[in-house]
């Protein structure tokens, strides 16, 4: 069997920069054992499918070379980007069991909106032994919600300087890690740690920004904002918190078009 791959770079505007996702389009699922599969020989940080259901909405899977993913926005914003080629319609919705509905609009300036549900964190009152180890530098608040713990740092110099333990923070699983300060040149800066669920860093992470987004708003007293998520690769995220969505925006750029044989 011959099926479509294709390689997006997420997030950013220039190749080799942002996140790289695959994205395989379907006629119809493949077992989650050859999706696995597939995902594993690509080993980036997430590879999507997608099936376009009765109504028009298209059905999307997300999986790390390690497992299946509950929820991820570059994948997202990367299939967006295969879907929007040649299309006139500006709107695409897709679909996944723990978020439900995910429209994506293609704005005038060529990048794309996502609609996320509002996950922001909660403080916590005791931060797990694990957590402190795997982190050489103290962080001045912590958070979580259902996908993360939130490390606040007071400057974007800290969070760029952080060279986790990703032993100690694989033992926080199935929680990730996002690390989290005011940023420079941005509103905030971030980076993401997710060594039980899919690598040590993850170059940009789409969906910690339904969290992290209004976390920075509520602190600032904004509602849009500007994040720069500072990995090796470094990716812009545009957001803005509406009530019970956030809105989470970027560009792309194709990498690859190609065929694999499964």
């Amino acid at each position: 069997m011959k099926l479509t791959l294709h390689v997006i770079d997420a997030f950013t505007s220039q190749r080799f920069q942002g996140n790289s996702a695959a994205v395989v389009p379907l006629r119809a699922w493949l077992s989650p054992a050859l999706m696995q599969a597939i995902a594993m020989e690509n080993n980036l940080s997430e590879t999507a499918y997608f099936v376009q259901a009765a109504d028009g909405c298209y059905d999307i899977r997300w999986f790390s070379p390690f497992k299946e993913i509950d929820f991820c926005g570059h994948a997202t914003l990367a299939s967006a980007f295969v879907l929007f080629e040649g299309r006139a319609s500006s709107l695409i919705t897709f679909r996944a069991p723990a978020v439900g509905e995910l429209p994506v609009l293609r704005l005038p300036d060529g990048r794309m909106e996502m609609s996320f549900p509002n996950r922001a964190p909660t403080p916590v009152d005791e931060v797990p032994a694990a957590l402190r180890a795997g982190l050489p530098l103290a962080p001045v608040a912590v958070l979580r919600n259902g996908q993360a713990w939130f490390a606040v740092y007071e400057n974007e110099a800290q969070v760029r300087a952080l060279r986790p333990d990703f032993k100690q923070l694989a033992q926080l699983g199935p929680l990730d890690v996002t690390v989290t300060a005011p940023g420079v040149d941005s509103d905030f800066v971030s980076r993401y740690f997710w060594p039980a669920n899919g690598g040590e860093e993850d170059p940009v992470t789409g969906s910690i920004h339904a969290g992290l987004a209004p976390y920075w708003a509520a602190r600032l007293g904004k509602n849009t904002l500007v994040a720069v998520q500072v990995s090796s690769r470094t990716g812009t995220l545009h957001c803005r918190v509406e009530g019970g969505r956030v809105c989470v925006s970027g560009a792309a750029v194709r990498y690859l078009r190609g065929e694999i044989e499964v």
